[in-house]
């Protein structure tokens, strides 16, 4: 479980390191998702690809609505990209350390410690599956439940309306709504919270892992995978009062993946052939470019959007490259390092 430090704001410039921890967070764990899924080979593990490319995309959501509170604030949005492996942005010290891994148990296990809530519900295995104050250290969803109560203390003065917004007008369409008052803060929060942990455990409420939309939140789409099971309804059973039970095979293929290492920012590409070191070169320009351009989208630029979107396509295209390109070795291969310049 990610264990965040959190001291208590005394003023809006702490409110605002409070946001920009968030955004900070929530753009770090893309490339460890990101790479999990594009390790996949084609044309396999339809299920695992359907739930990576949903949390990646609500993760992206996540850091614009991030984003657009601290625009609201008078904050100026800063894109900080971590280094892998290491710790993600607010953790503790000692915690959980995060690296790129191929698709994979690991992987999966790695994504459940991220996004797992303060107390997640426990549904039963079906029989065949069992054979298979001052600082405080919070979770996720516990730091984001205190920013919010941080956010509402705010005089109404400090809010901003329509200070440099993204909408879905502009990216995620459906998903995105600009931040103009603490109650567009508030329901941003509560969607990032939902679509990560679900419906936390309460006095009186036994807890869901379905989110505000009634789809599976990350934590329990991470552990679907794990378990290769699906989560399913069970609300007639009454000795099982979480309401879900765990059900037949996902059908995950771990053996379906590109001989990927893990943790590229760490290997000596000086070694390995000039395709592969290319292929490496192309993915760190792509993605330097678009942090670049989504920073200057966050920051009111126009045309750092559509460039982001741009960037994005490259990487994609350098990834494909680099997966599909033997290192020295002669069957290793490596996805993109996510390094910026």
């Amino acid at each position: 479980m990610l264990r965040m430090n959190y001291t208590p704001p005394t003023g809006p410039g702490d409110v605002m390191t409070m946001v920009q921890t968030a955004i900070d967070l929530e753009f770090s764990t893309l490339p460890p998702y990101l790479y999990a899924k594009m390790t996949i080979l084609p044309g396999t593990n339809p299920a695992a690809i359907e739930r990576l490319d949903t949390i990646v995309g609500q993760e992206m959501v996540h850091m614009c609505l991030a984003s657009n509170i601290l625009n609201a604030i008078g904050g100026q949005v800063c894109i900080n990209p971590p280094t892998y492996p290491g710790p993600l942005p607010g953790g503790v010290a000692g915690g959980i350390s995060i690296g790129l891994l191929p698709f994979s148990p690991g992987a999966m296990q790695q994504g459940m410690a991220i996004e797992e809530p303060e107390d997640p519900i426990d549904p039963p295995m079906m029989a065949a599956a069992l054979a298979a104050g001052g600082t405080q250290d919070v979770t996720i969803g516990q730091y984001y439940h205190l920013l919010d109560q941080a956010l509402a203390a705010l005089p109404p003065g400090q809010w901003q309306p329509n200070r440099n917004q993204i909408t879905d007008a502009q990216f995620f369409p459906g998903q995105l709504f600009a931040v103009n008052g603490y109650p567009d803060a508030h329901r941003a929060i509560s969607q990032i919270v939902s679509e990560g942990e679900g419906t936390p455990v309460n006095p009186g409420q036994t807890g869901s892992p379905l989110d505000f939309q009634n789809e599976l939140a990350h934590y329990y789409r991470f552990q679907e995978l794990f378990l290769n099971r699906v989560l399913t309804k069970d609300p007639d059973d009454p000795t099982n009062p979480t309401g879900y039970r765990w059900g037949g095979p996902l059908g995950v293929d771990w053996a379906a993946v590109y001989p990927a290492i893990s943790n590229p920012e760490q290997h000596d590409f000086s070694r390995d052939p000039p395709e592969a070191r290319q292929a490496q070169a192309d993915c760190t320009a792509a993605y330097s470019g678009m942090v670049n351009a989504l920073t200057d989208a966050f920051r009111g630029g126009p045309a750092g959007l559509g460039a982001a979107v741009r960037h994005m396509f490259q990487l994609r295209m350098a990834a494909m490259k680099a997966l599909t390109t033997p290192l020295a070795d002669g069957r290793s291969v490596a996805g993109p390092a996510f390094i910026y310049l």
